[in-house]
């Protein structure tokens, strides 16, 4: 890695919360490969061992930590373990969690809308938050939210999910101005149409249709996010807070996907879609 391009983060430390697979697996070698001490964050510390086995085996430095995002003793403990995990110093945060529920709005019950806004919403509000009060003003540090970008354009038949990423969207702005004086810069990715273990929908010539309109033609990869998050952590990025970054193929020029095959297809099935879970 050359230091010389602004990507290198050697000697700095991060913690990705969702790690374990897809855009936080990815995130996390992305992340070594630019010289960071990586401490994966997964609900299936299994998972994130191996991803950090394998990252230590090519010369990277990386430990996995369990952690249920959803709970926040587990949360605030979890990250207090990445900090000492770290050496005493945590500079960069990337969260990864969140999972849509597919329903009409008319379907929805107030027990589901609730459960959406803590997956996709509140977790990243106390993650956030303890990460902030962590460390004094002394050095700059920095936030990148994975969010969506449902969170930006309507989300027809998964709205809880679409409102609570939009929820994210403006708790990050109001964090860039609370947390500047900190030296805590944070911004958000809106990931478009993203290849993902955690995404099936259905046959190679369904999947073709729905992502036909995207000007990029198809589905971006779990690395295209990995480069945008690594981009905002690094000092190429240092006068860049409060912001969204939509890495989407054009996607929110288009407008949202024509999603009535996948509502069918879950209606007979029961099976939810949505981004890696932590």
């Amino acid at each position: 890695m050359n230091a010389g391009t602004g990507f290198s983060l050697s000697g700095a430390s991060v913690a990705i919360l969702g790690a374990g697979q897809g855009m936080g697996e990815a995130s996390a070698r992305r992340f070594a490969d630019a010289g960071a001490r990586v401490i994966l964050m997964d609900i299936d510390a299994e998972r994130a061992a191996l991803v950090a086995q394998s990252i230590t085996s090519g010369g990277g430095i990386a430990v996995a930590l369990a952690v249920d995002a959803l709970d926040d003793v587990s949360l605030s403990t979890a990250l207090e373990r990445a900090r000492a995990e770290a050496g005493g110093t945590l500079d960069h945060l990337v969260t990864i969690v969140g999972m849509a529920a597919w329903s009409r709005l008319t379907d929805m019950t107030g027990e589901m809308w609730d459960a959406e806004q803590a997956r996709n919403l509140r977790y990243f509000f106390v993650a956030a938050r303890t990460f902030a009060l962590m460390e004094p003003a002394t050095h700059p540090r920095s936030i990148v939210a994975i969010a969506s970008v449902d969170g930006i354009r309507s989300a027809p038949y998964h709205a809880a999910y679409g409102a609570a990423k939009a929820g994210l969207l403006n708790l990050v702005k109001s964090m860039c101005v609370e947390w500047a004086p900190m030296g805590i810069r944070v911004n958000a990715i809106a990931p478009g149409a993203i290849v993902s273990p955690r995404i099936p929908l259905g046959d190679e010539a369904s999947e073709r249709a729905m992502f036909s309109r995207i000007p990029a033609g198809g589905r971006g990869s779990p690395e295209d996010i990995a480069n945008a998050a690594l981009f905002l952590a690094s000092p190429l990025a240092s006068y860049i807070t409060g912001q969204t970054l939509a890495v989407d193929g054009g996607l929110t020029a288009v407008g949202p996907l024509d999603y009535s095959s996948v509502l069918a297809g879950l209606s007979q099935s029961g099976r939810t879609l949505g981004d890696e879970e932590s």
